[in-house]
Formats: structure tokens, sequence, C-alpha cells
């Protein structure tokens, strides 16, 4: 099992995932509309990453 498709998406929902978190905590808290949203800008992330197959190798010749 390859888990390149795997780490890659859990890394970009990470990454929209902690954006989304340091733009909601400006004020000092996380109210629940924001916190929807950061799970959202997570899932959205690391879904549409999965979704695109990774390229296979190059012909050496």
């Amino acid at each position: 099992m390859k888990l390149s498709k795997y780490w890659k998406a859990a890394v970009a929902g990470v990454v929209a995932g902690a954006g989304a978190l340091g733009t909601a905590a400006q004020d000092g808290r996380v109210t629940g509309p924001e916190g929807l949203a950061i799970a959202g800008a997570f899932l959205a992330a690391a879904v549409a990453v999965w979704r695109v197959p990774n390229k296979g190798p190059k012909d050496p010749a």
C-alpha cells in the first residue's frame, strides 16, 4: 500500500486547517462558526488533494 496519496492529503488538510485557525484566532477566541469553517477548510483541502492522482514514474527512455 502506497501512503503518498494519503500523506499528501493529510498535509494539505493540516495546512488549510492551520491557516483557517490562525485567521479565526486573531481575536483570541474561536467561535462555533469559526470552528466549522476550520473543519470545512481541512476537509475540503484533504478531499480535493486526495482525489488528484499521483503521476506515474517517467519513462527513462
